[in-house]
């Protein structure tokens, strides 16, 4: 059994969800669930995608949020069950695929443009 031949079984055991189209720089909201003991629920985390990595079943995305001060990056995986929705708030304009610049950037420069359609 080859590396393809691998990855296209992966690729079938895999069930992905369908979520619209984003990319570096845009502010998302994932919806993303949460198992506390025997109960669940629905954690919104809203940030800015610094990267979207990988392809396929194995593709992965992150986001960065600053709480209190503080930067929070999160990976998520798309082929992630607990991956409830995911909102595009807003497209932004950036020139590069990833944009690791933004953690060292603090307030107004920490901005980024929004994509005039």
């Amino acid at each position: 059994m080859g590396k393809n031949e691998l990855m296209q079984f992966v690729e079938t055991l895999v069930e992905r969800k369908e979520f619209p189209e984003f990319k570096a720089g845009d502010t998302i909201t994932v919806h993303y669930k949460i198992k506390e003991g025997n109960k669940e629920r629905i954690q919104n985390f809203q940030g800015v995608v610094l990267q979207r990595s990988g392809s396929g079943a194995t593709e992965t995305f992150t986001v960065r949020k600053v709480t209190n001060g503080v930067g929070v990056e999160r990976i998520f995986p798309f082929a992630s069950p607990f991956i409830e929705q995911i909102d595009v708030n807003k497209r932004g304009a950036v020139r590069r695929a990833r944009i690791f610049y933004l953690r060292d950037l603090t307030g107004k420069k920490a901005r980024i443009k929004e994509k005039r359609h």
